[in-house]
């Protein structure tokens, strides 16, 4: 007589407590303290901000288009730690006598993730494109952060520091390198095009602004490529037909290449999937020839 076995389930493995996951660099509210983090000290050190008020209101409206969207579209009641992100990002990047510029961006920028879509994913950066199209639209009315930080080396080095080890714990510290590289490479090409010294080249890369873009913009995870080398790729052709529009005089060169480049990236991806599923061979299940009926 064979012993029966009895299967013992394996005990699911056991969480981390609450404080450790909180302090965890995974954490989705990560982000949102570091982008905090970076305006309250640009705003104590260089009073960055148009006004505190201007900010809270994208803010604001960041987080009640989102609440409001993802009730009718999907709902639910969604996290708003990206809105967040938008919201401030807008609030900070942007500069406007007007209020209403701010809220326009904001609501622009979340209205994008819901608008913009296809085959379940949005196409663009939300805050790339509520900002690029007040930028573009309403020159008059809004421009951009620049030189308002004073292109504060040290300070730039902290946030630098802490960046990078935030999108690298995050799996995407590649995307930022290879356009920092790419960025430096190709402002060696531009200074020997227009005869200017490379440091004038490069000193952009040092303002806040960037900081915003480098760090949350082009590593967005709903808005990038998948693959790890695709991502290199579109972080690259970013920073090449940025340097045309800089070429070309445009002050908001680095905003406009991610406006074009990325959506074009998302779309050549969902193509090719479309490609390699159509190409896919189809299994066909096989039957026996006895009992005529499939194997299991």
């Amino acid at each position: 007589m064979s012993q029966s076995t009895i299967a013992i389930p394996a005990s699911p493995p056991s969480r981390p407590p609450k404080w450790k996951r909180w302090l965890s660099l995974d954490n989705r509210y990560v982000p949102p303290i570091f982008i905090t983090l970076i305006l309250l000290a640009g705003q104590l050190s260089f009073g960055i901000l148009e006004s505190y008020e201007r900010t809270l209101l994208a803010i604001a409206t960041s987080i009640t288009v989102e609440l409001v969207l993802g009730r009718i579209f999907l709902g639910k009641w969604l996290n708003v730690a990206s809105a967040y992100i938008t919201g401030i990002s807008v609030g900070i990047l942007l500069r406007s006598p007007d209020f209403w510029p701010y809220a326009v961006a904001a609501a622009l920028a979340i209205t994008s993730k819901y608008v913009l879509r296809l085959k379940g994913r949005h196409l663009f950066n939300p805050s790339n494109f509520g900002i690029s199209v007040v930028l573009f639209l309403l020159p008059a009315s809004a421009a951009m952060l620049s030189i308002q930080w004073g292109n504060n080396l040290a300070s730039m080095v902290v946030i630098w520091v802490l960046g990078s080890v935030i999108v690298w714990r995050l799996r995407r510290f590649h995307i930022s390198a290879t356009y920092v590289i790419s960025f430096l490479v190709l402002a060696v090409i531009r200074s020997w095009i227009i005869h200017e010294p490379w440091l004038s080249e490069v000193s952009p890369i040092t303002g806040p602004e960037y900081q915003l873009f480098i760090f949350f913009m082009i590593t967005d995870p709903k808005t990038t490529v998948r693959s790890k080398k695709g991502q290199c790729i579109v972080a690259f052709l970013v920073a090449l037909l940025e340097m045309f529009f800089r070429l070309d005089q445009s002050v908001y060169a680095e905003l406009y290449a991610l406006f074009w480049v990325g959506p074009i990236a998302m779309l050549v991806e969902m193509w090719l999937d479309s490609r390699r599923m159509k190409a896919a061979p189809v299994e066909v299940p096989a039957f026996s020839a006895s009992a005529g009926v499939a194997q299991q």
